[in-house]
């Protein structure tokens, strides 16, 4: 059976929006000429103007970055130290991979006004609408209005938000999120209501 693949990820770049200004990236460019005095350390006593064009051979990127960067996958342990009722929670290496390559269903909640907790009836009524029936394992994508905002300083939205029994009901249906998933003995994330402003560009 054929696959097609959707890339929704988005590039790792110092100017990225999507992240309160203490956990942005922070990425160093370096062209050949910055690199020089690194291939000097593997060459002592060769003069900059000793290699090739005076150039280092290595154009590079120093990055510091959190897991939480970029798209990316939390792992049960991101939220909360256990799971099922005490046991260890998962960590990254212990989500199986196959888990992360399934059929994805996308529900449209664009036009829920801001802020809206979304219910399991909205999420089953989405789903009569699409003639969708999720399967387990399933990946669920929730496309808000706050996807507007992304690149856009103007756009004023955050969207809505999924609700604990939205949730609850995607998890009955055997769907395994990456969101919060808040449950029993999980702390309770409210939807966020804050705008990061936009940073300076550096390149």
């Amino acid at each position: 059976m054929s696959r097609r693949f959707v890339d929704l990820s988005i590039y790792l770049e110092n100017d990225v929006i999507t992240d309160p200004p203490f956990m942005r990236p922070e990425i160093t460019y370096q062209d050949h000429q910055d690199t020089v005095p690194e291939a000097q350390v593997f060459f002592p006593g060769v003069g900059a103007d000793e290699f090739p064009g005076g150039e280092g051979f290595a154009a590079a990127e120093w990055v510091k970055l959190t897991t939480h960067n970029g798209t990316h996958l939390d792992a049960p342990w991101h939220f909360h130290p256990t799971m099922d009722g005490g046991k260890p929670a998962m960590t990254i290496d212990e989500v199986p991979l196959d888990w992360c390559f399934r059929p994805g269903v996308k529900l449209d909640f664009r036009h829920m006004p801001d802020g809206h907790v979304v219910t399991a009836q909205e999420v089953a009524d989405e789903l009569t609408r699409t003639g969708v029936t999720l399967q387990p394992l399933d990946i669920v994508l929730v496309n808000t209005a706050a996807g507007k905002a992304v690149g856009n300083p103007d756009f004023v939205n955050i969207g809505c938000g999924m609700g604990y029994e939205a949730t609850m009901f995607l998890l009955e249906q055997g769907v395994r999120s990456p969101a919060p998933m808040p449950g029993p003995g999980m702390p309770r994330f409210p939807i966020p209501q804050k705008r990061w402003p936009r940073p300076a560009k550096t390149r």
